[in-house]
């Protein structure tokens, strides 16, 4: 689907999947364990036995078949350790790979005992019926042979663009990790990777005429990193480039570049300053927020554009590159004379006019070689180009105005579609935004606005998530805020809105999460996983509260060390346990584990402690769940749970008959949030000693009942010990935790607390 109209594909695929659905059976009726589900699965009778012995035949002289007959052999063995030989021409209880099938992306599945037929008209049909095969293949981590089960499947996507954006800009991932993020999308027949190259914190293309891209605006300074060496970054070559355009290719991927315009600049502004509408500050470029710098409206500078954008297209075939377009806020145009100078000169009405010119004069480089132009929903301020596209992430409003406008568009709204966002409650999630954005929330979102006429909807190209990395700075912690979120997505892209059951996805959950880890992606089990919550019970004893974040299965436990099963008891009720009881717990669904065993040691002493991530934020307007920037080694980094814009704790029904000894271990992050005029309203609380203080009240507008000096603690780069008194208080009480500070630099944040009771 690389120069083929897309909007044409959308079409086709919507009809020939309402087709199917008018006569459809569920994938739950049917028993099977594919996702997305499919548009029509029927079972039958008896199953097909796929072996050591079993051949893939493929039409003798068909390239592509082959290619695919081959991808589905690779698959084979690395799921179920041995790999099926691939011929041209006949072979008897084979799996044959035939064209005579639908067109597109559709593909007929026929399984019986005596043998598998995939029939489709294209290689892309081809390829996502191998693809369902080798998931019915894969219904468990087991190896050697394995019965799939008979059954007759049409199918066909419901949305032509189903797309996952990985942010590269941010934070750098390796070339495997895509690779591993590919396979995992194409085996979920999701097909369109938007690859985010550009922003302020780094450029991460090779561009051959302008070297200084790579050489200075590919690398930042990163306070954590090892003295000897602060830079951090990296580049993709131009051949690195092509090469992940061609392995997503071979799987019906289309990679979709994104060159930052007009805003997001601050690193090319580095790297060659003329570009700028003002001077840039390199310091800031491991910032994160809104930055202020934008690209000027000099000729040279779209000249500098429209080279950059000539090689990128000589990388891409894509039919959409992605300018970007977002976030450009228009201070350093506003306070520019020659900026508004040429607001006047081209008889426009403001910056948003500006923005919109600006936008359009770089399409047209776009259109010189027949390339469509895709930007964020701002790009509809002050007017668009005719044939641009919206991807609307401001919610749903950009893309429905986009719609009713005639413009083709993309939804991918914030916050349900941007996965930097945790996953669950859990203090043990990934770093991420604060807000809680479930597997069960991204599943639960349909693309297609019942504001929209039947008319308008055909200007819906299709859905796509968002993988941000401001903070994930590992290729492991990217892929824990991916997966399995993006594998939801991919259900909603494909499968026909009569087909959408979130209780049979759910089912499929167990053969999800062992699909993923043979295809190379670490997924984040944590919202599956069953989690503690620790109280004082009766007569000394501790009690012991069990849940599931995600509420999917049910949870069983063990009290005599040994690992969970079916045959456990179910958890029904908090358990009242004595001290030094171990208890282990784990999830199932339908008899199938699904996350990892959790094991509880009943310490009474575990009551006196919180991490920041167990205790009440004060306020949530930016929650964010961060990791220290001390040591170097990122897997020996605290977690940080804290409002950036007030950060303040509180820990709910604290007993304090004789008072308390209350311990903290504080870190401090430099505070390097690009909020603008904002950060004018964070609260500063004047200190009493040099270094500040840790304050403690009874509520967050109650006594003071104690302020533990912090000392020397900002000299200590990593964390930083601190104890103080607490007097005795009647009845249970809430502890509110702040700091005083002259500055926000160092922010100070809490990484855990103790009280434990005086004697």
């Amino acid at each position: 689907m690389m120069m083929t109209s897309l909007r044409t594909v959308a079409v086709s695929a919507i009809a020939l999947a309402a087709a199917f659905a008018a006569t459809a059976a569920s994938a739950d009726t049917a028993g099977l364990t594919l996702t997305p589900a499919p548009a029509k699965a029927v079972r039958a009778e008896g199953t097909f036995k796929l072996s050591a012995t079993t051949r893939i035949s493929v039409p003798k002289s068909d390239v592509e078949a082959k290619g695919v007959a081959n991808q589905l052999a690779d698959l084979i063995q690395r799921s179920r350790g041995f790999r099926p030989v691939v011929v041209e021409g006949p072979a008897l209880g084979a799996i044959v790979l035939t064209r005579e099938g639908p067109a597109g992306e559709a593909y007929k599945l026929d399984i019986v005992p005596g043998g598998v037929t995939i029939a489709a008209a294209k290689r892309a049909g081809l390829f996502y019926g191998a693809m369902s095969l080798w998931q019915l293949a894969t219904p468990d981590a087991a190896k050697g042979p394995v019965a799939i089960p008979a059954a007759a499947i049409e199918d066909a996507p419901r949305f032509a663009w189903r797309g996952l954006m990985i942010d590269s800009a941010r934070h750098f991932q390796s070339l495997d990790t895509l690779k591993a993020v590919i396979d995992t999308m194409a085996a979920h027949k999701m097909n369109t990777f938007h690859w985010h190259l550009v922003d302020d914190q780094g450029w991460r293309l090779e561009i051959k005429k302008y070297p200084k891209l790579t050489q200075v605006a590919g690398w930042r300074h990163d306070p954590g990193a090892a003295a000897k060496d602060p830079k951090y970054g990296g580049f993709y070559t131009q051949d690195q480039a092509r090469e992940l355009v061609a392995y997503a290719a071979a799987r019906n991927i289309t990679v979709v570049p994104e060159i930052e315009t007009p805003g997001h600049a601050l690193a090319p502004i580095v790297a060659y300053p003329q570009l700028g509408t003002a001077a840039p500050d390199a310091s800031h470029m491991g910032d994160w927020g809104v930055f202020p710098w934008l690209y000027n409206t000099d000729d040279a500078t779209f000249a500098f554009l429209d080279d950059v954008l000539t090689e990128v297209m000589d990388i891409f075939p894509s039919s959409f590159i992605h300018v970007g377009g977002d976030e450009a806020t228009k201070e350093q145009w506003q306070a520019s004379p020659k900026i508004q100078a040429k607001i006047k000169e081209l008889g426009l009405k403001d910056e948003h006019e500006l923005q919109s010119w600006f936008i359009q004069r770089v399409g047209k480089s776009l259109d010189k070689r027949g390339r469509r132009l895709i930007g964020w929903d701002e790009i509809l301020e002050g007017g668009l180009a005719p044939n641009a596209t919206v991807m609307s992430w401001r919610g749903i409003d950009g893309a429905i105005a986009a719609a009713k406008a005639g413009h083709d568009t993309v939804l991918s709204p914030h916050p349900t579609l941007y996965l930097d966002h945790r996953q669950s409650g859990s203090w043990q999630e990934p770093t991420g935004r604060g807000k809680i954005i479930t597997l069960k929330d991204v599943y639960d979102f349909d693309p297609a606005p019942a504001q929209l006429t039947p008319d308008e909807r055909k200007h819906i190209l299709g859905v796509q998530a968002n993988v941000w990395t401001e903070h994930m700075q590992t290729d492991v912690r990217m892929q824990q805020m991916a997966f399995p979120r993006a594998i939801a997505l991919a259900e909603r892209g494909w499968t026909h809105e009569a087909d959408i059951s979130w209780d049979d996805f759910a089912r499929r959950l167990p053969a999800e999460m062992a699909r993923l880890k043979v295809l190379g992606v670490v997924a984040n089990t944590i919202p599956f996983e069953p989690s503690p919550k620790l109280s004082a019970g009766e007569g000394g004893k501790t009690k012991l509260d069990i849940s599931a974040p995600l509420g999917v299965g049910e949870v069983r436990y063990t009290t005599n060390g040994k690992a969970p099963t079916t045959a456990s008891p179910a958890y029904a009720e908090p358990l009242e346990l004595a001290a030094g009881a171990t208890v282990k717990a784990r999830t199932f669904v339908d008899g199938q584990a699904l996350g990892r065993e959790r094991v509880y040691k009943v310490d009474p002493a575990s009551l006196q402690t919180r991490v920041s991530g167990q205790l009440k934020r004060c306020t949530s307007q930016v929650p964010l769940l961060m990791i220290d920037d001390a040591p170097a080694a990122f897997d020996k980094r605290a977690m940080f749970d804290v409002d950036i814009f007030n950060p303040c704790w509180i820990w709910e029904g604290v007993e304090l008959p004789k008072g308390a000894l209350l311990t903290a271990r504080i870190g401090q992050i430099p505070f390097n949030f690009q909020v603008g005029k904002d950060r004018d309203k964070i609260p500063l609380r004047a200190p009493a000693t040099p270094g500040g203080e840790l304050e403690v009240r009874l509520g967050c507008t109650g006594e003071r009942i104690a302020a533990i000096p912090l000392g020397d603690s900002a000299k200590n780069p990593a964390l930083s010990t601190v104890s103080g008194r607490l007097p005795a208080r009647a009845g249970k009480v809430d502890l509110c935790l702040s700091f005083t500070s002259k500055t926000l630099d160092p922010f100070w944040v809490l990484e855990r607390v103790t009280v434990k009771p005086a004697n």
